[in-house]
């Protein structure tokens, strides 16, 4: 077992430079926050922001006081403030305490992690990828929070098993968001179709994008570059068609229904090299009359095309007897660090799980609350397109969750690329992926 986690310490410390994150993390043009920069998530902090050196924001601490430090990072003004009003709250609501958090850069967080194992340099609480949590869990950085005062059926169930291992607690969920279908409502309202709904199968889906696909427009597009951020994007449709991450022939539909669209020309040949923000430029710019995308690109939207009249509504589903489609989570977890005393951590946790706290942070955070309660707020159900996003959350689910996720997502994505340039048949394909993730499989064991 220790030299099962020293490998896979060792294999993060070195990956740990040339991951992305979870949600996509390429730049979108236009003002930003650090959500608008994930899928996912996730989040890509820029080369040039990237330090090995680790920097703080310390309030004023009482000599009383025990302290709490949190790993988070947070780039852009927006979220720091986000990140500091959270702190002071916390500090400011008890007298135990005192809470401080120290800025990593996203490029070198998880290598910073594994080096902190080893040296014993950690954290009381980490923010960190939803999907890369699992694997921090199985190597025995997060400690059990199950008894902390929270009531764990109140979060969504996608974000918090993500959180989970074996029916036990690791923290909480800190944010989340999926993608959903945007649509341009000038394109669709000069072909005389009507838009997009919940009720929309594939067939339709199909029949809209065809109609669409002239004068220079295709009628969708989405991420399908070959990294996780592709795989964020693309893996809603495998689960759509009843598959999953380990039982990819079951979904064969989903290869079947991308290769003859992008053979038709409705669905964007160029996707396979497109990140998040490729997809949502073309959209943008009239280029698609339909994408797959998240809440992250929303602030851009409003920056670079406020004149854009676009809608968005959930991802179709396979036929008129499924139920709502699949999306898949991106965001952030909140992981409390394992050690002998925990209650300062735990005391952290219990404070961002109220209602009010989590709101107003989300807020400013520019993503979703992961707390059905705080999710129901009226600054997100009274806007039409954030609340398409929130129904479209009731049916995501996390990637994994594994320890081994970014080699299942690595033979995936493959898949998905060869299917989508035709390089193999959807059965070919299939065939081949499902023993890419067996051998997956079979390694955890």
């Amino acid at each position: 077992m220790k030299k099962k986690m020293l490998s896979i310490l060792l294999c993060l410390t070195m990956a740990a430079g040339v991951m992305t994150g979870c949600g996509g993390g390429s730049k979108n043009s236009g003002s930003q926050t650090a959500s608008n920069q994930q899928a996912a998530d996730g989040q890509t902090a820029s080369n040039d922001q990237a330090s090995n050196q680790a920097s703080s924001d310390q309030p004023s601490s009482s000599t009383s006081a025990e302290t709490v430090v949190i790993w988070d990072y947070f780039e852009t003004d927006a979220q720091k403030n986000m990140m500091q009003d959270l702190i002071n709250g916390f500090n400011e609501s008890q007298d135990k305490y005192e809470a401080t958090h120290v800025y990593v850069p996203f490029a070198d967080y998880e290598k910073q992690l594994t080096l902190g194992m080893a040296s014993g340099e950690l954290p009381d609480l980490v923010i960190l990828d939803g999907c890369g949590m699992a694997s921090f869990i199985e190597m025995d950085l997060f400690g059990d929070v199950s008894s902390a005062n929270i009531q764990w059926d109140e979060y969504m169930e996608g974000p918090m098993a993500s959180t989970m291992a074996d029916g036990k607690h690791y923290g909480i969920p800190f944010a989340t968001n999926c993608t959903a279908l945007f649509y341009n409502k000038d394109i669709f309202d000069a072909a005389g179709m009507a838009y997009p709904d919940e009720n929309t199968t594939w067939e339709e889906f199909r029949e809209m994008a065809k109609a669409l696909t002239k004068d220079g427009v295709t009628g969708f597009g989405n991420a399908a570059t070959g990294t996780d951020e592709g795989t964020f994007q693309c893996l809603q449709w495998l689960y759509t068609a009843g598959g999953d991450y380990q039982n990819i022939g079951a979904g064969i539909d989903a290869y079947k229904l991308m290769q003859e669209m992008v053979a038709e020309g409705s669905w964007s040949k160029d996707c396979v090299n497109w990140t998040q923000s490729d997809a949502n430029n073309n959209f943008v710019a009239r280029n698609l009359a339909m994408q797959q995308n998240g809440p992250w690109q929303i602030p851009g939207i409003e920056k670079d095309a406020p004149n854009l009249n676009y809608g968005v509504t959930v991802l179709p589903k396979k036929d008129a007897s499924s139920g709502q489609a699949t999306s898949i989570l991106g965001g952030e977890n909140m992981g409390a660090v394992k050690q002998d005393n925990m209650d300062g951590a735990i005391a952290f946790l219990e404070y961002y799980n109220r209602t009010d706290v989590m709101v107003e942070c989300m807020k400013q955070y520019g993503s979703f609350p992961p707390k059905t309660e705080a999710a129901q707020d009226s600054y997100w159900t009274d806007d039409p397109i954030q609340k398409a996003f929130i129904t479209q959350l009731d049916t995501s689910i996390p990637r994994g969750p594994s320890a081994s996720w970014p080699a299942y997502s690595d033979a995936i994505q493959t898949g998905f690329q060869e299917v989508m340039i035709s390089a193999k048949t959807p059965e070919k394909a299939a065939e081949d992926t499902q023993a890419a993730v067996d051998k997956v499989k079979a390694a955890e064991k």
